[in-house]
């Protein structure tokens, strides 16, 4: 098998593995079974368990961007964008995937590489978000960043809370969207387009 194909396999393999048992549970002889290969092949491709859990991370991490990005740009109407844009964190936690949980639902937060992993994501969201509401409201950019990652904690801690086991009964996936989408928007649509913002309208 070329090596890029039996780094997938071993991938795909790896997030079966750590989705199921978790990081620390999980061992590389678990892997290297689910993938049918012997332990010295996975050492080939991966040096160690946080090799691989990174790698995974790492993608996951890409997955999330793009999608956000994807809706950003999908529409020009800002109320349609807000829903895309909410609504991308939605279809990303409802993935069949199940990438979301490296990156929402991760039992290895206490490593550096991995928190570091997890808020760069976070200010890239923010960072794409934040350049349209500096373009449609006319804030500064510090503001507008501050803005855009209070929308990134508010989609991802209510995607997280709606895809969890503990939701005995779920709300539908486009109601939940919708619902959300309207928080936000109704929040983030109050802001006109001016040159300045008013320092007494961010008072308390």
């Amino acid at each position: 098998m070329p090596r890029d194909q039996r780094r997938a396999q071993l991938l795909d393999a790896a997030s079966d593995v750590f989705t199921s048992k978790g990081y620390h549970a999980a061992a590389m002889d678990d892997i290297a079974e689910a993938a049918g290969v012997s332990k010295p092949v996975l050492y080939q491709h991966f040096g160690s368990k946080l090799d691989l859990y990174l790698a995974l991370l790492d993608a996951s991490c890409d997955r999330l961007l793009e999608v956000v990005e994807e809706a950003l740009d999908s529409t020009e109407d800002n109320a349609d964008r807000v829903i895309a844009t909410m609504g991308a964190f939605y279809e990303f936690v409802s993935s069949a995937s199940g990438q979301f949980r490296f990156v929402f639902e991760s039992d290895l937060t206490g490593d550096g590489q991995v928190q570091h992993r997890l808020w760069q994501v976070n200010n890239d969201i923010a960072d794409a978000i934040a350049v349209v509401v500096a373009d449609d409201t006319g804030l500064k950019p510090d503001q507008a960043k501050l803005l855009a990652i209070s929308m990134v904690g508010i989609a991802q801690v209510s995607a997280r809370y709606w895809v969890s086991e503990a939701t005995t009964q779920r709300i539908a996936l486009a109601e939940a969207k919708q619902l959300v989408s309207n928080l936000v928007w109704r929040g983030i649509g109050g802001f006109p387009k001016t040159e300045h913002l008013n320092p007494k309208e961010t008072s308390p």
